[in-house]
């Protein structure tokens, strides 16, 4: 199977009336899933809360805004942390090597790996004093739902959002999905054509595997003439550096870099959640560290 090459379309239709964001990221999921080491169930729950949380970034006005997304369901997954820009995401899973059968219908359970019982938390940090932070109740761990639920409770407004993932032991095959939002004023009639349409796209990595996304977009949303704004290719990508960990270091404070420069034998070695890229930090290094957290 060929993937479709990764691309994020910004769109409208119905003249203005809806916003839209449609996405295609096999490569994308597939770097994290090996980045990871995550099994197709794992990889399909990254996937998914990676492609949603990139489509929250892609929403942000900011070049220097980002959002944070945690699913915390009590699964055996863990929790699934994700990070974005708006043209940039990253994140990680508790459990990558979590197993679970297959669903009755054939597909990856991963509403039984995320759980339900817990909360999916959104940070958004538009360069203010306080970033917003807004929660809600998981629906089924399902993603998607939550995500939408989320919109719909915590910033109250109504979202059809599919998330979708096609992966087996050989990798990501195809990833993709589609986020509408109806704005106000937005004509009922619009409305009720999108929630008529809503099944076409529940199925987006499946229909990814057929044709491309912008053919898919021409079939959706014929007769309400989709306009796309943009487009670019996401990236997954991970912010850590040298600088980053040392502040992560004095951050802990002097007591506790103290006790870690006594009780560790030799080099201190940091790794990134979300990249594994990994840092050795001699005891020169920490004893520098800390003689700048004890001026701070």
């Amino acid at each position: 199977m060929t993937r479709n090459p990764d691309e994020m379309l910004r769109l409208t239709l119905a003249d203005g009336a809806v916003r839209g964001l449609a996405l295609s990221a096999a490569g994308l999921v597939d770097t994290a899933a090996r980045l990871h080491d995550a099994t197709p169930v794992a990889a399909a729950a990254l996937g998914r809360a990676l492609m949603g949380t990139a489509m929250m970034g892609a929403l942000l006005k900011g070049e220097d805004d980002s959002v944070t997304v945690t699913f915390d369901g009590g699964g055996p997954l863990g929790r699934i942390v994700c990070a974005a820009d708006r043209k940039s995401v990253r994140g990680l899973v508790g459990e990558p090597h979590v197993q679970r059968p297959l669903r009755a219908d054939g597909k990856l359970d991963v509403g039984g790996v995320v759980g339900a019982q817990g909360r999916v938390s959104v940070v958004r940090d538009t360069g203010l004093k306080t970033p917003y932070v807004g929660q809600c109740a998981l629906r089924s761990g399902e993603i998607a739902e939550d995500l939408a639920q989320y919109f719909a409770l915590s910033e109250q407004t109504p979202t059809l959002l599919s998330l979708g993932v096609l992966a087996d032991a050989s990798g990501v095959a195809q990833a993709g999905g589609v986020l509408l939002q109806p704005l106000p004023g937005c004509p009922e009639e619009v409305v009720a054509q999108l929630e008529l349409r809503s099944p076409m796209m529940a199925d987006i990595s499946r229909e990814l595997s057929e044709q491309p996304l912008d053919d898919l977009m021409r079939l959706w949303f014929d007769g309400l003439r989709p306009v796309v704004l943009e487009r670019w290719t996401p990236a997954y990508r991970c912010d850590c550096s040298r600088e980053r960990m040392e502040r992560a270091l004095i951050a802990m404070g002097r007591e506790e870099l103290g006790r870690l420069i006594e009780e560790e034998p030799g080099d201190t070695e940091l790794t990134c959640q979300f990249c594994h890229r990994a840092e050795t930090f001699t005891k020169q290094d920490l004893l520098r560290l800390l003689n700048r957290a004890t001026r701070a």
